[in-house]
């Protein structure tokens, strides 16, 4: 169900591996490349160190999709980190679409240091699939306002 509203602009929380994606990132940033600005980084020493719980969070505290993104697979830095990351992603995955998440909101990415443009891609596809799911509300943790004393 997308929303009809032409202000409305996806929010997207990404956890980027220090020693590739960040990179990446950082690349595509010195490389002038052109991406939407909608995804908000946090630096993780290896995609692997991100808690499911911390995605299923993201969701519940607004955010309309989150990104995962590491080294690829036999290039972690911690040698099997990025293994044990998909591995977790995937179930976490099939999880939540199982209790009616839309399979866009959560997102798995490998990029190296050296694709700067291959971040820039994967943040255009991500954007534009949540863009087209519309604001995040299954999971959004609605908060009471407290009470005036």
């Amino acid at each position: 169900m997308a929303d009809t509203r032409n202000d409305w602009e996806p929010k997207i929380l990404a956890f980027l591996c220090t020693w590739c994606s960040y990179a990446g990132a950082d690349l595509a940033g010195v490389s002038r490349l052109q991406y939407p600005p909608n995804v908000r980084v946090i630096k993780v020493p290896c995609s692997a160190r991100v808690k499911p719980l911390y995605l299923i969070r993201a969701l519940m505290e607004g955010w309309d999709g989150v990104l995962v993104s590491g080294c690829h697979p036999g290039d972690c830095h911690y040698i099997a980190g990025n293994y044990a990351a998909r591995r977790r992603f995937t179930l976490l995955k099939e999880f939540v679409e199982y209790f009616g998440l839309e399979p866009g909101r959560l997102n798995f990415s490998w990029v190296s240091a050296s694709e700067g443009g291959k971040y820039a891609d994967v943040i255009k596809t991500v954007v534009d699939r949540v863009r087209e799911l519309g604001p995040a509300r299954r999971m959004v943790k609605e908060y009471a306002e407290p009470e005036k004393v």
